[in-house]
C-alpha cells in the first residue's frame, strides 16, 4: 500500500474529465476567511507530484499566494496602474509608451517566476542595436521597478533585473556649443522676431527651457535697486519650472540671476510687444502673468519653442536651423563663460547644477579649435625662445 501523505503535504487525484492528475495544496486562509487552495496538474502522476512540490516549496519560501501564471506583462501593468501615484502625467505617459513599445512585446508573455537574467541580457542586447544608452537605462529602470513591486507583493522570489547591467546603446545626437561669432549671428537674426527676448535671456543667463517658459513678470525686476547698500542690479528670480508641483529641478536650481544689459533691453521691448499682442487678441487673451507666451497669452510648450527657434534663426549666416535646439543656448552660455576663463564652480552656480561634474561632463564644450592655455602659460614661465 502507498504511504498516506502527511497533513500539509497536499493531495493528488485523477481527474477523469480532464484526463490529468491534479495536485492540490491548502495553504491557509486569506483576509476574508476563505481557504487558499493552489493547484497544479500533469499528464502523469510524477509530473503532478513535481507541480505539488513546487507549490509547497513556494509556500515555504513565503510565496503562498503567488499565482503561477503571473507574467511580466501583469507586473508591468500593475506598476503602471498603481506604482506611479503622484508622478507628472507626462512622466507616466512616457513610461507607459516605453513599456508598451519595448518591454511587453518582447517579454510580456514570459511568466515572471521563469524570467531569467539571460532573458533580460539578450533583450537588452537586441534593443542596444537600435536604441540610445539613455533609453536602455530607462527601460531597465521601468522593468526593475515593476519587478520590485511584484516582489513586495509575493509574486516572485527575486529580481533578476538587478543582476543585469545596461549595455552601451547607439550614440544620440551630441549637444554642441555656439561659437561667439555664431551666437552674435543668431542674436542679430532674431532681433525682430517674437522669440527675440527668449533667445537673449536663454543665451545670456543660461536658464533652462523648463525654467524660462513658466517665468512670470512678478519674478522679473528690470530696474533693480541702485540706491540699496549694496546695490541690487536688474534680475530674474528662477524659482519655478514646468515640473510637477512647479519646483525647480534641484534645490540649487532655485536661484536669482542678475541680468546683462542686453537682456534688460530685450525684456523691455518684449513687454511692450506683449501689450500690443494683448490688445490685438482682445477677449481671446488669457491672462497668465507669464513673460513668454503664445499670441493669446497661454504658456509655451517645448515643441512651440523648438519650432519657433528654428524658424527665427533660419536667416542667420552659417547656421543650419535644424541642427540647433533651445537647450544648446544653455550649453553655449556655459561654454562661452568657460572660454573667457570663468571658474567652473561659478558657472555651476549660475546654471543651477548640484555639482561641477555635470557642468564639466555634459555642458562645457571646448569651442576653440586648439587649446592654448598650456603653451601660453609655459611661454610666460620660460619665455618663447627657451629657458631664461
Amino acid at each position: 500500500m502507498s504511504k498516506r501523505r502527511s497533513r500539509g503535504d497536499g493531495g493528488l487525484h485523477w481527474d477523469a474529465t480532464r484526463q490529468r492528475w491534479i495536485a492540490t495544496a491548502s495553504l491557509g486562509y486569506d483576509g476574508a476567511g476563505k481557504r487558499i487552495v493552489k493547484r497544479g496538474s500533469g499528464r502523469t502522476k510524477t509530473e503532478a507530484k513535481a507541480k505539488l512540490k513546487e507549490v509547497l516549496r513556494d509556500y515555504d519560501d513565503g510565496l503562498a499566494i503567488a499565482p503561477t501564471g503571473y507574467t511580466v506583462e501583469n507586473a508591468v501593468t500593475d506598476w503602471l496602474t498603481y506604482g506611479l501615484a503622484g508622478r507628472d502625467a507626462g512622466t507616466v505617459a512616457n513610461y507607459r509608451t516605453l513599456c508598451t513599445t519595448h518591454v511587453v512585446p518582447a517579454l510580456g508573455r514570459r511568466k515572471l517566476r521563469d524570467l531569467s537574467a539571460e532573458d533580460v541580457d539578450k533583450w537588452l542586447a537586441t534593443k542596444a542595436k537600435t536604441l540610445s544608452t539613455r533609453t536602455l537605462r530607462l527601460l531597465h529602470s521601468c522593468l526593475n521597478r515593476a519587478i520590485k513591486r511584484a516582489m513586495a507583493r509575493d509574486k516572485v522570489k527575486r529580481n533578476v533585473i538587478e543582476l543585469c547591467s545596461v549595455p552601451t546603446g547607439q550614440l544620440g545626437r551630441p549637444s554642441k556649443s555656439l561659437t561667439l561669432a555664431q551666437a552674435e549671428a543668431i542674436l542679430t537674426a532674431v532681433e525682430d522676431d517674437p522669440l527675440h527676448a527668449y533667445v537673449v535671456v536663454s543665451l545670456l543667463t543660461g536658464g533652462r527651457t523648463e525654467e524660462l517658459r513658466p517665468l512670470t513678470w512678478a519674478h522679473v525686476d528690470l530696474d533693480g535697486q541702485p540706491d540699496a547698500d549694496p546695490p541690487i542690479p536688474p534680475h530674474i528670480a528662477v524659482w519655478r519650472s514646468v515640473r510637477s508641483g512647479g519646483d525647480t529641478k534641484t534645490r540649487k536650481s532655485r536661484r536669482t540671476l542678475a541680468l546683462p544689459g542686453r537682456c534688460v533691453e530685450a525684456l523691455r521691448r518684449h513687454r511692450e510687444r506683449q501689450e500690443e499682442q494683448r490688445g490685438a487678441a482682445g477677449k481671446r487673451w488669457q491672462e497668465s502673468g507669464l513673460v513668454f507666451t503664445s499670441g493669446v497669452g497661454t504658456e509655451l510648450d517645448a515643441h512651440n519653442v523648438r519650432r519657433a527657434l528654428r524658424r527665427a534663426i533660419a536667416g542667420a549666416p552659417g547656421i543650419n536651423p535644424h541642427a540647433w535646439t533651445s537647450r544648446e543656448l544653455r550649453v553655449s552660455f556655459v561654454s562661452l563663460l568657460s572660454d573667457k576663463g570663468v571658474p567652473l564652480e561659478e558657472i555651476s552656480r549660475l546654471v543651477g547644477h548640484s555639482s561641477t561634474s555635470v557642468t564639466e561632463s555634459v555642458y562645457r564644450k571646448q569651442i576653440r579649435p586648439v587649446i592654448q592655455t598650456g603653451a601660453v602659460t609655459m611661454d610666460q614661465i620660460f619665455g618663447p625662445d627657451g629657458p631664461p
